[in-house]
């Protein structure tokens, strides 16, 4: 397997739009790394450009140490699985699993030992003999997906292989090419939308907006540890809550707008010296409200009173919904109490969670 290496890599179109703009990552051997971000921030551009099938504007990619900027991709010892499978209709399972091999003039006797290791792998032995129109959507990816093994690239690449799978096949596939992961301990880099599937799967994350690296690291710490605005709010399913207002000095700083007033914890006014704005965002993931009559054993801010607006209720938990304004609060609440739409309830946020952002240059405060 191989390590790989993007030094300042950019891509510029020809209508001059900038789709990468100095991306740097290093992928590590035996590595699990998903690039995520929106439609459009160049996720998927940047994954073409590793497999050879962009070319490189500026910067450098090596693989394995060698440089690959003017390497064919047939030549970069990748394999790439597609969202949409492209698989032959007229070829047998066994067929498009092994026509890669074939082509590189492989022996008949080990080409028919790999495609029966991989068929074995992803539990579609018994499908060899069929063609692909006889086969479900989730049977199709593991076609696809034998088609890379059997290659035995240094690298494999993912470009959003199950977006067009149902809900409950997508949760099936995670945990599959996991398991594959686990099982073949290479290189794997994979492109979604999905911040579920990215938080699931990589062992580090690259969050990407409009062609700019936001942040690298692990799940846990993107979501505990966010460098701005944007990061925080995309990962996290609710998302992270924002809420703008003002700080005033006093007694420490307080925060007010004109539905929320209350001091701040000692530790972010600590780390608040210095900041000579008042304006501030507030971030406050869903968990960290709470129905103040309901907890007694954790620091809540003072009790603000707010109107349910909607409620989701999905088995063991509840998202509670209210507004500010035009925009929406969400709070993951206990299933244990009903709550109903119009109702008024008094609630409080652990002061110590919250997020403190610059609104002029989006990025983390506290």
């Amino acid at each position: 397997m191989a390590k790989v290496e993007m030094h300042n890599v950019t891509k510029v179109y020809d209508n001059k739009v900038t789709a990468i703009n100095e991306a740097n990552l290093v992928v590590e051997d035996k590595e699990f790394v998903v690039l995520v971000g929106p439609s459009g921030c160049g996720k998927s551009t940047l994954l073409r450009m590793v497999a050879g099938l962009e070319e490189i504007t500026s910067g450098e990619i090596r693989i394995d140490g060698k440089v690959v900027n003017n390497v064919a991709p047939k030549d970069r010892d990748i394999a790439m699985v597609f969202q949409n499978y492209a698989l032959y209709p007229h070829m047998s399972v066994y067929e498009n699993m092994a026509f890669g091999l074939k082509l590189r003039k492989y022996p008949k006797v080990e080409i028919k030992e790999r495609v029966q290791d991989a068929a074995e792998i992803l539990g579609i032995r018994d499908f060899l003999d069929r063609k692909p129109k006889a086969l479900s959507g989730g049977q199709r990816q593991r076609v696809a997906l034998g088609r890379a093994i059997v290659r035995k690239p240094k690298v494999f690449l993912f470009d959003e292989p199950l977006s067009n799978l149902d809900a409950k096949l997508r949760v099936q596939m995670r945990i599959e090419i996991n398991r594959l992961h686990t099982r073949l301990q290479s290189t794997m880099i994979y492109v979604t939308h999905d911040q579920i599937e990215a938080m699931t799967m990589g062992d580090k994350i690259v969050i990407l907006k409009d062609g700019i690296v936001q942040q690298i690291d692990s799940p846990l710490n993107l979501y505990n540890d966010p460098v701005n605005l944007f990061v925080a709010g995309f990962i996290g399913s609710p998302s992270m809550n924002f809420i703008r207002g003002n700080l005033e000095n006093g007694n420490g700083k307080t925060f007010r707008n004109e539905y929320f007033s209350f001091p701040l914890s000692e530790k972010h006014v600590r780390k608040l010296e210095g900041y000579s704005k008042s304006e501030v965002i507030l971030g406050a993931r869903p968990e960290h409200f709470h129905d103040a009559s309901l907890v007694t054993n954790k620091k809540l801010s003072e009790k603000q009173e707010i109107t349910v607006d909607v409620i989701e209720p999905v088995g063991n938990e509840v998202f509670v919904y209210f507004k500010t304004g035009e925009r929406n609060v969400c709070m993951r609440l206990s299933p244990d109490k009903l709550y109903s739409p119009g109702e008024k309830v008094d609630i409080g946020f652990e002061l110590d969670k919250l997020y403190v952002f610059d609104p002029e240059n989006e990025s983390r405060l506290v």
